[in-house]
């Protein structure tokens, strides 16, 4: 690890000169913003959607076709068991790879790294559709996993180079809530997918994999040539336009050329705050990991069967998409991110508890709360990794904390693959209040540190750096 790139260029370097004179004109940097998101926030979004779309599409496989005796399983001749031990050995390489793929991710440049991983975990996915054993799967499985395990760290990191930190809620929220519209879209394809079963003698499980796979290898292309990587190095911003971006991240924010120390690593390895966040990221992981995975199967839980279940994942997932950007819109607006996070925790929590409850023959009523504990258990995240990253000092942390946040959590996904168990259908009642559990202690725990960081602020020097909330 090195203090500073060696290979930075000289316009950066002139921009840092400058940086001590610049006064920043608002109207300028409201321009500068737009410019900046039309670059950063779309292209991110849609390939979160893809990463989202072939990390997830296992769950509409496993029940595609059922009804015919060709969804995955039958195929596979798969047991339940079998099934969960893919979804857990996705997460189990997901973990390892996070924080080594950040540092690679700011050492080969983020348009290069990102393609890379694209590419690579969309030819997995299209390789599931051609899997015949559980050996084949599980194998597969883990290379998605290692693939895909840096993107959205990277990503979070990513807009730390760009935004300042009252930002970047909302686009992690676009970005994340991606996610959502990954669930949206996956229903809809596996939906249509599934009239092409058995077309030229292939179940249509197969299809979906290689349909949803195809997007991600072509689109890395696109991201190699023309996705970001610093504001001072861009050629489409002009001179004065990278002396603004740089200049308003002095003291807020990171230089993406910069590289952590070891100094930096272990003083962000010490900081005991952080590891309340890592640990509240467990609770909230939990049911972001359980709903990607089984919502088709809750769905058809429900009362709904055969491909009508893929289809009536839609609606939840689309409501989910504009309540997670609200959320986090709100919690930049007014800076309240600690509150949007354990409010939306609360009310998730809430509808699990009477989810699990409920008769289980109350198919409206239960749909309708899934929908509300699903929209407001992804509307959660946002704020909570805007508030962890508003809360790192150096590019040192922010290069080792967020994939450390992220990495950890991964103890929350795994749980969340065992928790649906296929014997409680169609209640699921060890599900619901698993995920109800994991969301009211996390929502405590974030309104702890939101105290803590209170406590901070008032022993501070007046005119000190405050701690963000």
């Amino acid at each position: 690890m090195e203090k500073q790139d060696i290979s930075v260029s000289e316009d950066a370097k002139e921009l840092e000169e400058v940086l001590s004179t610049y006064t920043a004109d608002p109207e300028a940097e409201r321009r500068l913003l737009r410019s900046i998101d039309r670059r950063i926030v779309p292209a991110s979004m849609v390939i979160y959607l893809l990463c989202s779309l072939d990390r997830s599409n296992i769950g509409n496989a496993k029940i595609l076709n059922s009804n015919t005796g060709h969804s995955l399983l039958q195929s596979l001749n798969m047991s339940n068991q079998q099934y969960l031990v893919a979804l857990m050995i996705f997460y189990v390489s997901y973990t390892v790879f996070e924080t080594p793929s950040n540092y690679m991710l700011k050492k080969f440049r983020p348009s290069r790294w990102i393609a890379f991983l694209m590419f690579a975990w969309g030819a997995m996915t299209m390789i599931l559709g051609g899997v015949h054993n559980f050996g084949g799967l599980i194998a597969v499985r883990f290379l998605l996993g290692v693939f895909e395990a840096g993107l959205f760290p990277g990503m979070v990191y990513v807009l730390t180079f760009w935004y300042r930190p009252e930002e970047r809620a909302l686009r992690i929220a676009l970005i994340l809530a991606s996610a959502t519209l990954g669930g949206a879209f996956g229903g809809a394809i596996a939906y249509g997918v599934g009239k092409l079963d058995s077309a030229h003698g292939i179940e249509a499980w197969r299809y979906l994999f290689i349909i949803e796979g195809a997007p991600s290898c072509a689109g890395a292309v696109l991201v190699w040539f023309f996705f970001p990587d610093y504001p001072e190095t861009v050629r489409w911003l002009s001179v004065g336009q990278r002396e603004l971006a740089v200049a308003r991240l002095k003291g807020v924010a990171s230089l993406g050329h910069y590289r952590i120390t070891w100094e930096e690593a272990k003083e962000t390895l010490r900081d005991y705050r952080l590891y309340v966040h890592y640990l509240t990221y467990i609770t909230i992981s939990v049911p972001f990991s359980s709903m990607s995975l089984f919502s088709p199967t809750i769905v058809a839980g429900l009362g709904y069967e055969g491909l009508n279940a893929q289809l009536f994942t839609v609606p939840p997932y689309a409501i989910a998409f504009v309540i997670t950007v609200a959320v986090a819109w709100v919690s930049d607006r007014y800076e309240v991110r600690a509150l949007g996070c354990s409010i939306s925790m609360f009310i998730a929590g809430a509808c699990f508890v009477v989810e699990g409850a409920l008769p289980a023959e109350s198919f409206k009523l239960r749909y309708a709360f899934f929908i509300i504990a699903l929209s407001f258990a992804f509307a959660c995240i946002p704020p909570l990794l805007s508030w962890l990253t508003a809360n790192l000092r150096s590019t040192g942390a922010s290069t080792l904390a967020v994939p450390l946040n992220v990495s950890i959590g991964q103890i929350g996904q795994i749980i969340g693959v065992y928790i649906y168990k296929a014997n409680e259908s169609p209640g699921y009642p060890t599900g619901h209040y698993t995920n109800a559990g994991f969301l009211l202690v996390g929502g405590l725990a974030v309104l702890g540190l939101r105290v803590l960081y209170v406590r901070r602020n008032k022993r501070l020097e007046p005119g000190a750096r405050q701690w963000r909330l």
